[in-house]
């Protein structure tokens, strides 16, 4: 004969594989976090052996990643006039 769970005994198996879910999924996220901070610190020091290997000063080097960052940046569009529609 088989044997009916009550809708508390459903509720708690079902508390039971999300918590199980959420632990794997907090245990990813660490594991995810201390790679990306790892793969920072390389090539915070791959920019680091660069410049001291270089013949670029800070300040070039600065200007070069900032001249970069405006390029990535969208541009506004260019408002029309009535007569230009």
């Amino acid at each position: 004969m088989a044997v009916r769970m009550s809708l508390d005994e459903k509720i708690e198996k079902a508390e039971a594989v999300v918590a199980a879910a959420k632990k794997k999924y907090d245990d990813a996220l660490d594991e995810l976090e201390k790679l990306v901070a790892k793969r920072k610190e390389l090539d915070d020091k791959k920019v680091l052996q660069a410049y001291h290997s270089g013949q670029k000063t800070a300040d070039e080097i600065i200007a070069f990643i900032n001249s970069e960052d405006e390029e990535e940046k969208p541009k506004r569009p260019v408002k029309r006039t009535y007569k230009e529609r």
